[in-house]
């Protein structure tokens, strides 16, 4: 997922999503909401380029993104869903280190898909510097609209190849 947008959106070789009435669902962290909205927004603009209805899609909100895994088991636990995406901003804030919970994160969300054979989309972002002042709040804010394009063409080619790799293991 580190190509830049203009090269997913452009590619028509990545796959539309299936018309099988599939369902996602997009969990996001409100920590830093105004930067971590913009790739729910560009997200859901992807996905509906690609075919996937918004109907399709079910949108959740935690307060940061130390919750995003649990989230996303719970809802891979209820086999609703075809993939989850999970979109959050790990910045260091001075009063612990932010490695220890962009790890935990990542190794979550990671540990999740591993455990419930449901395709996890990370768009969760770590930087190491982030401050908070206009330059690097306009950089982050597009860069998560970049992220959640990305994200919708991992989510509709990843859930493509699973469902390849499904029907020969019954084919089998």
């Amino acid at each position: 997922m580190n190509q830049k947008a203009n090269d997913i959106s452009d590619d028509t070789r990545i796959p539309r999503a299936p018309a099988s009435g599939q369902r996602f669902a997009f969990v996001q962290s409100c920590w830093h909401r105004e930067i971590v909205d913009q790739g729910r927004e560009a997200f859901l603009r992807e996905m509906a380029r690609r075919g996937v209805e918004p109907e399709r899609i079910d949108l959740f909100e935690v307060p940061g993104a130390f919750e995003l895994p649990l989230h996303a088991k719970l809802l891979a636990r209820t086999g609703r869903y075809a993939a989850i995406v999970a979109c959050g901003f790990v910045v260091n804030g001075g009063i612990y280190r932010h490695e220890f919970v962009a790890d935990a994160v990542i190794n979550g969300l990671m540990t999740v898909q591993l455990q419930m054979e449901v395709p996890i989309i990370s768009a969760v972002l770590t930087p190491r510097d982030f401050h908070e002042h206009e330059e690097h709040r306009k950089f982050f804010h597009e860069h998560f609209r970049v992220k959640g394009t990305e994200a919708a063409a991992a989510c509709v080619s990843t859930t493509g190849g699973v469902d390849t790799i499904r029907g020969l293991a019954r084919a089998a």
